[in-house]
């Protein structure tokens, strides 16, 4: 029987299967983590739409959002996000940018970046480590008072969605193994090992009737 992580797979409801049919027209297969984050559907939504309001405020483009990601990702071990958001990052700008952010080497971005990546891992790393020389490395990078509230909301939300999702035991989806640049396969060294593939095709509910999928969003989006 399909599971979600270390969880029983969640009672079949229409708001269940909403969430898989949503992964299956996009992906053609359900996500780990929609597995587990079936189980309350209506709290992964608020998340989405939590993260995308912070990220609009802050101003933050596909490409920092994928440095942020990447850099607090790698830094706390969570392979899945770390191998998402890589690949995404990897389409953004080249494999070995993104192997670099997820290993530490922020040699290819840009200055600004480097600073914005740095602070991610900081965040992720030890909080309580950040101090003022910090903050004014980021102003003297361009980033406004209101910007770094952004992108530092944007890294806890993050973080507390991976915590989630490692603490479950939810692994990166089999797709991966073929999907994944090479360069980030090989920078992704940590956390939950790949799921073996055939495991993403088996659906614990059963389909419920006439489902109306619910809008798309990336895992973490």
């Amino acid at each position: 029987m399909s599971t979600a992580g270390f969880l029983r797979a969640p009672e079949p409801t229409a708001d269940v299967q909403r969430v898989f049919d949503a992964d299956i027209a996009d992906l053609g297969y359900v996500m780990n983590l929609s597995r587990l984050w079936a189980y309350q559907p209506g709290s992964l939504t608020t998340y989405r739409d939590l993260l995308q309001q912070v990220a609009s405020a802050g101003g933050l483009t596909f490409r920092q959002r994928g440095i942020l990601i990447s850099a607090c990702a790698a830094t706390m071990g969570d392979s899945y996000c770390s191998l998402a958001w890589g690949s995404r990052l990897a389409g953004e700008t080249d494999p070995e940018t993104a192997a670099g952010v997820l290993t530490g080497d922020d040699g290819k971005l840009t200055p600004a970046e480097q600073v914005m990546a740095r602070w991610a891992r900081t965040v992720a790393r030890d909080p309580n480590a950040a101090g003022e020389a910090d903050v004014r490395m980021l102003r003297e990078a361009g980033f406004s008072d209101a910007e770094i509230f952004a992108i530092t909301l944007f890294v806890a939300l993050r973080l507390a969605f991976s915590t989630v999702n490692d603490a479950l035991g939810a692994r990166p989806d089999a797709a991966y193994r073929s999907a994944a640049p090479e360069a980030v396969l090989t920078a992704v060294t940590f956390g939950r090992p790949i799921a073996e593939a055939g495991a993403e095709t088996e659906l614990a509910p059963r389909r419920a009737p006439q489902p109306v999928p619910l809008p798309l969003a990336s895992p973490a989006a």
